[in-house]
């Protein structure tokens, strides 16, 4: 008895180059079957070079990716059971739903009676089951988006790509279809590999992240390992909001202290997942907002724990956002923090006013600069 591979996809040690330049850089990954996997970093990281190596537009300069357990190395695309969305969809203007959908099971060959009822099936499973015979024309952003992946999905592939399939979609559409796709993916449960710049869609749909930058991964977890114990500090900086300061530790026992800040402040921190920081140590300190609290200067602070932080400032302005607004207030020095505020419509806090932030060290990540031992 066979027994199937617990991963769809694995890359190990993928590196790809043009002339000098490193595109990717030994990036190695494991997907296990039928999960959401996210790959997410700035624009001209590599991510999207990766992706086309899986696919099998491009050709490793090292390291090999296997599918099920098989090496695809030198197997052109279109004979790797992998599949792949891209932003502007492809779909076929001149041909219906319902041949978009059939078109590939019509190039390997499958009989009429077999392409009518898996185009049917696909059709009920995307929950479009009476838009067969529309034109693509007549569809909705959001129609189209599930067609591009229906046209996939029906060809059963192991893996299906999609390379920032959201990105010619309005805001509200946007946020949509976030939702629509992990229900999606949980309906095939075939495992979906996602491309994308945009840290919302991540964090909302995957089951794991991998953080990309400058052709390699940062780090590899679930979307709230990386917002809550981010390894380095471009993670920290590029997953969520937060406040950022960058200083010297005066004292350190190793797992937190204080930090001169450059821009006067002194800081009680503790260190980041993993990170050992030592007296002298040039580091950069994370906050995100919703750990700074903002207290009037007639009130109390109620943080539920010690808040070993604070700073004086005025509010410089509010971003209205509901209940879950946010206030920025700027520092004696100049500077802008953000912190989170519940707005009620009274007696809410306003421009102008003088207030104390206060936050606790714990939630002070500190991470060792770039270059500092």
């Amino acid at each position: 008895m066979t027994t199937s591979p617990m991963f769809d996809l694995e890359c190990i040690n993928i590196a790809k180059s043009f002339g000098a330049f490193r595109a990717v850089k030994d990036v190695s990954f494991n997907i296990p079957s039928g999960s959401f996997f996210s790959i997410l970093g700035p624009s001209g990281c590599g991510k999207t070079t990766l992706m086309r190596m899986i696919a099998g537009f491009e050709e490793p300069t090292g390291g090999d990716i296997q599918i099920k357990g098989k090496s695809v190395l030198g197997t052109p695309p279109n004979k790797r059971n992998v599949k792949m969305v891209f932003q502007h969809l492809a779909l076929f203007p001149m041909m219906n739903v319902f041949e978009n959908i059939a078109y590939g099971l019509r190039c390997n060959g499958v009989s009429n009676s077999e392409i009518k009822k898996k185009v049917h099936d696909v059709l009920e499973r995307i929950a479009l089951p009476d838009v067969a015979e529309r034109e693509i024309h007549q569809l909705s952003g959001g129609q189209k988006q599930r067609i591009a992946i229906a046209r996939c999905m029906v060809l059963d592939p192991d893996v299906l790509l999609l390379d920032e399939p959201l990105g010619a979609l309005d805001l509200k559409l946007r946020e949509q279809m976030k939702i629509e796709l992990k229900l999606l993916q949980h309906q095939f449960n075939t495992t979906f590999v996602y491309i994308t710049h945009d840290q919302s869609e991540a964090l909302v749909m995957s089951d794991n992240v991998a953080i990309m930058n400058q052709g390699r991964f940062e780090q590899i977890g679930t979307p709230q390992e990386l917002y809550h114990r981010p390894s380095t500090a471009f993670v920290a900086g590029f997953v969520g909001d937060s406040n950022r300061w960058s200083g010297k530790v005066k004292t350190s026992d190793g797992s937190g202290g204080k930090v001169a800040t450059e821009q006067g402040l002194e800081m009680a921190f503790t260190a980041a997942h993993g990170e050992t920081i030592r007296e002298g140590t040039e580091v950069d300190i994370f906050v995100r907002p919703e750990f700074i609290h903002t207290v009037r200067k007639t009130g109390s602070v109620g943080t539920g724990e010690a808040a070993d932080n604070s700073m004086d400032g005025v509010v410089d302005s509010l971003l209205f956002n509901g209940a879950n607004s946010r206030v920025l207030v700027r520092s004696a020095k100049g500077e802008l923090i953000e912190a989170d505020v519940t707005l009620t419509g009274n007696d809410d806090v306003k421009p102008g006013e003088e207030v104390s932030l206060v936050w606790s060290s714990k939630q002070a990540m500190c991470f060792a600069a770039q270059g500092a031992s």
